[in-house]
């Protein structure tokens, strides 16, 4: 109620990158003064329960809800959002060099669609200090993934060594890594989600880790892949057979589409990735085709749309083995993540499940 009676007013008379920034800067200082990440948690912190603690790729998660990438771009707020009940969470996207994105404007509300469009282009700050910024924040209480990615200059050609960069650089900081090769925000990216380039790259991830792992006498850490919600039939087909022959951990699904189906708000014009509520039903059926294809062997996060327990509960039936959240934040505010465990909780139940791992994959199971 506090936030959606006080602070979304307020924040949504900003530009919504300046609201962005205002939250993300003012959680992280806020986490810095004593005595406030416990004062967070006792406002919005989820109690971890059995039912629904996850164990995946050697890590615990104490609940299935957690952070998508793009929020915490930079690791500014990293005690901060570990404090108000993600289960886990994702910073960046960052690349080896710092970058400044696209041209201003670049991120737009659709209040009416409850979406957002966003072409920010990979703004951030950098391996360096990202690295910084990790170590100041510590060990925390959820896991956290390092979302990784290439500049925008790097040609395709010379990407897997900025993603080698990236891992050599922030190994000892993630509890896990994510590949982002599917943002549509930076030219030519999204090619490197198919055949040869997606095995290569894949394969010098695997490496990289393999290596640092030796070196730094840190464990193998588990890799996931995230992919576009726009890829279907054969092509789809083709790239989680890549993917499931690769090694990989997982796979996130989805990142923002660059779809515009159905939409009602005059922002629905502007180009770049479309996320929240336009989404959901088809990064549903994505993870959907992903856990028929890899026969439930290919752990999925699932992400795109979710702003009820049903949402979650429907991607994780399709076959994700936890959920993430971002836009649906922004309209909800953080008391989303208490409604969304315990709704799960609520549907498990009803549906005769024990623990979240029977409800995984349930609808093809039938």
């Amino acid at each position: 109620m506090l936030y959606r009676n006080v602070a979304k007013p307020v924040l949504f008379q900003m530009d919504p990158e300046k609201a962005h920034h205002v939250t993300v800067d003012g959680l992280g200082a806020a986490s810095r003064v004593p005595g406030m990440t416990a004062l967070l948690n006792s406002l919005w912190g989820v109690t971890s329960r059995p039912e629904t603690t996850v164990s995946l790729c050697g890590l615990t998660f104490p609940n299935p809800v957690g952070l998508a990438a793009g929020l915490d771009k930079n690791a500014k707020a990293v005690r901060g959002f570990s404090s108000i009940g993600f289960g886990f969470m994702e910073v960046g996207t960052v690349t080896p060099r710092p970058q400044t994105g696209n041209d201003k404007p670049r991120l737009f509300r659709l209040p009416s669609d409850e979406a957002l469009i966003n072409r920010m282009g990979f703004n951030n700050v950098g391996t360096e200090t990202m690295a910084v910024h990790l170590r100041q924040a510590g060990p925390q209480r959820i896991p956290i993934a390092v979302n990784i990615g290439k500049n925008k200059d790097t040609p395709n050609d010379r990407a897997e060594e900025d993603y080698r960069i990236c891992i050599r650089r922030l190994y000892p900081f993630g509890d896990f890594f994510v590949v982002n090769i599917s943002s549509p925000n930076t030219p030519g990216l999204r090619n490197l989600q198919h055949g040869a380039e997606l095995q290569s790259l894949v394969a010098a991830v695997k490496d990289e880790v393999e290596k640092q792992s030796a070196a730094m006498k840190l464990p193998i850490k588990p890799v996931f892949v995230k992919i576009a919600p726009d890829v279907t039939g054969k092509e789809l087909d083709y790239m989680v057979e890549t993917l499931a022959a690769s090694g990989v951990s997982g796979v996130i699904a989805t990142n923002t589409t660059i779809g515009r189906e159905g939409l009602s708000h005059s922002n629905a014009k502007e180009t770049g990735g479309l996320s929240g509520k336009p989404l959901t039903a088809r990064s549903t059926e994505v993870i959907r085709s992903v856990y028929r294809l890899t026969g439930g062997k290919l752990p999925i996060i699932g992400s795109g749309g979710i702003f009820t327990p049903q949402d979650a509960y429907e991607k994780i039936r399709a076959g994700a083995s936890l959920v993430e959240v971002y836009t649906a934040l922004i309209y909800k505010g953080p008391g989303l993540l208490r409604e969304l465990n315990e709704g799960l909780l609520g549907l498990l139940e009803r549906d005769g499940f024990t623990h979240i791992s029977e409800a995984v994959g349930a609808d093809a199971k039938r």
